[in-house]
């Protein structure tokens, strides 16, 4: 019989908890707001000044995110070692360096570089590598705390997409974006650099003390629990990247009048955080992987009633409500997936693997939906193509939560 479990150490005071994640939100907002939501925002005017077409400046994104899929296993496994303060605050560094040499840019393969660098930086400060920090630092309550985390960072478009058209309005592209910049060195740094001492010991220490014999990464890396918590993942991570990037013309063409087609992208941000507030409150009176099971499915529950309710205002309200809800919602579900149902240990490590891929799915899925279009039927096979991998990928994590709730059980007898 395996051995069991190595224990948990005791759980943090809430008090203590709720500072310290409340705290490590504050880079979350700047982070996400100043660089993902601030790249629309710079496409135009750098567009015009360095002369490139819409497909040239999109490439600098796609890029970023394909360094930051590439760094995640590295940055994992760094993690999972105890370095979370030289990560994250080198994460802060990166970025601070990336924005500060953006406003200097006068090239497109300058404007090239200084993305692969942020890239670089999203991949050690954005959610992956703070929901792997509050894991190994409340091992108890790790789900609870990354809600908490995104709390802030879902309001990040709400905060700087007016706040960064204001500045690049008032000073220009140039010293809006170097402001920006400024926000990581003088916020997001020191935040780091205090919040992160005393990091919990490395997970082989840990292990080696517990004299367990819980399987390693390899091992992990090469279960069916872990390919199906993968698949669930990457495919659903392919979804939610397709919809918002065509989400303007998909609701223009579904016969709404403008205002709703601009007023409903806008409201996704906060209906997000609204199904993170329900989900905090309210979780706690579900079974957790009931819960598990139900978020993932308000996706292709919102789809569906999108292919179904065309031209009908309550209908594209409602899809909304499912998809942004859903989507708020399932950012915990997934952040909290490997460490639930393949190894709390290792989580770190095992959500670097997945970086890869999970990059290649958001770079993809956009270009995939926008060729599956076609003049006579629109968007209507792509929505009913993203249907299905949503289908599929909810049914991937119910069969690797049996596996596990079938594992503990072997475990207990």
């Amino acid at each position: 019989m395996p051995a069991a479990p190595a224990p948990l150490p005791p759980a943090a005071p809430d008090t203590q908890r709720a500072r310290f994640v409340a705290w490590l939100s504050l880079p979350q907002l700047i982070s996400w707001g100043s660089v993902f939501y601030g790249f629309a925002l710079l496409m135009e005017p750098l567009e015009r000044e360095l002369g490139m077409g819409r497909a040239e400046s999109s490439l600098a994104f796609s890029l970023a995110l394909l360094v930051e899929g590439l760094m995640a296993w590295p940055v994992g496994r760094w993690i999972d070692r105890g370095l979370e303060r030289r990560v994250m605050a080198g994460g802060s560094l990166l970025l601070a360096a990336g924005l500060l040499l953006h406003s200097q840019v006068h090239s497109v393969a300058g404007f090239y570089a200084v993305w692969a660098l942020l890239g670089g930086g999203m991949a050690c400060a954005l959610y992956m590598p703070s929901f792997a920090v509050v894991t190994r630092r409340y091992p108890h309550d790790f789900r609870r705390a990354i809600i908490t985390l995104t709390f802030l960072g879902g309001l990040a478009s709400t905060v700087f997409i007016p706040l960064t058209d204001w500045l690049i309005n008032a000073l220009g592209w140039r010293w809006a974006v170097a402001w920006l910049g400024a926000l990581q060195l003088l916020v997001c740094l020191p935040l780091h650099l205090h919040l992160l001492r005393d990091a919990p010991p490395p997970a082989a220490a840990k292990l080696a003390a517990s004299h367990s014999d819980q399987p390693g990464v390899a091992q992990l890396l090469r279960s069916p629990t872990f390919w199906l918590v993968a698949c669930f993942s990457v495919l659903l991570m392919s979804v939610t990247t397709a919809v918002p990037a065509h989400m303007v013309p998909l609701l223009r063409e579904s016969g709404l009048s403008p205002a709703w087609v601009v007023a409903l992208p806008a409201s996704m941000g906060i209906v997000q955080v609204l199904g993170r507030l329900l989900l905090y409150f309210f979780e706690q009176h579900f079974d957790l992987h009931l819960a598990n099971r139900l978020i993932p499915c308000l996706i292709p529950l919102g789809l569906a009633v999108l292919l179904l309710g065309h031209g009908m205002t309550a209908m594209a309200l409602l899809f909304a409500a499912l998809y942004g809800m859903g989507n708020g919602m399932l950012t915990i579900v997934k952040g909290t997936a490997i460490a639930q149902y393949v190894s709390r240990e290792h989580a770190a490590t095992l959500n670097g693997a997945l970086g890869l891929p999970s990059a290649l799915a958001r770079a993809a899925a956009p270009l995939l939906l926008g060729l599956m279009w076609q003049a006579d039927t629109g968007y209507r096979n792509g929505l009913l193509f993203l249907l299905g991998v949503a289908v599929l990928a909810v049914l991937a994590l119910v069969q690797a939560q049996r596996l596990h709730l079938r594992a503990q059980t072997v475990l207990g007898a």
